[in-house]
């Protein structure tokens, strides 16, 4: 049989690592959202730079080493 102590040492326990689960939640949750941002701002710039690209370029994929010099 547990003490009325016992009983309210492993409540502040319990409290504890749900605190600390909430928080680690609250943090993943901002990662998240921040990494979600970076994703659509990098969606913006890869649609704002297909639309700088003439339509020739973007038929066909290049191979940029056959635009370097032959040394390379």
């Amino acid at each position: 049989m547990t003490t009325p102590t016992q009983t309210d040492d492993r409540l502040t326990q319990l409290e504890v690592k749900a605190s600390f689960t909430e928080d680690l939640l609250d943090k993943l949750d901002q990662i998240i959202i921040r990494q979600q941002d970076q994703i659509d701002r990098l969606e913006r710039e890869v649609q704002w730079l297909r639309q700088q690209a003439p339509p020739e370029e973007m038929a066909a994929p290049r191979n940029l080493r056959d635009e370097l010099p032959p040394h390379y």
